[in-house]
């Protein structure tokens, strides 16, 4: 079975990106093929960068409080490509607002202070096409 191949941004202004790549070692660590776009990416560039790696997840970390914005204009472009990648958030990001990601169509949320493993397992089993709870 090839490793579960995974594109990792900050999109928006956002410039704290020691979360993300903290993740990204830790999934790197757990046998995954991660692909660091780093900061200030827009949309089209993360879902360009999505297929020219054939992603099979795309995770996006935002500290900046935009994180209902810049989802909904990511998963709109991922939907405007006729995509079914799962997206999978990071960041500071408050419960009620947590909640209204999931309907936007975030597969997964991970607010700051999640736990690092947890984060990992749950990218790899949406990267082996597995549900998370």
């Amino acid at each position: 079975m090839s490793p579960v191949r995974v594109v990792l941004a900050k999109p928006g202004l956002d410039g704290h990106d020691r979360g993300i790549k903290v993740v990204a070692m830790a999934l790197r660590d757990a046998g995954a093929e991660v692909i660091y776009l780093g900061l200030r990416r827009t949309a089209e560039e993360i879902w360009a960068a999505a297929l020219e790696e054939d992603a099979d997840v795309v995770g996006v970390s935002v500290l900046s409080g935009a994180h209902l914005a810049i989802m909904r204009e990511l998963l709109d472009a991922r939907a405007a490509r006729g995509l079914d990648v799962p997206v999978v958030v990071g960041g500071t990001i408050p419960a009620n607002d947590a909640a209204q990601l999931a309907p936007m169509g975030a597969t997964a949320v991970h607010p700051v202070g999640t736990n690092l493993e947890d984060v990992v397992a749950s990218v790899l089993a949406l990267g082996r096409g597995e549900r998370v709870g």
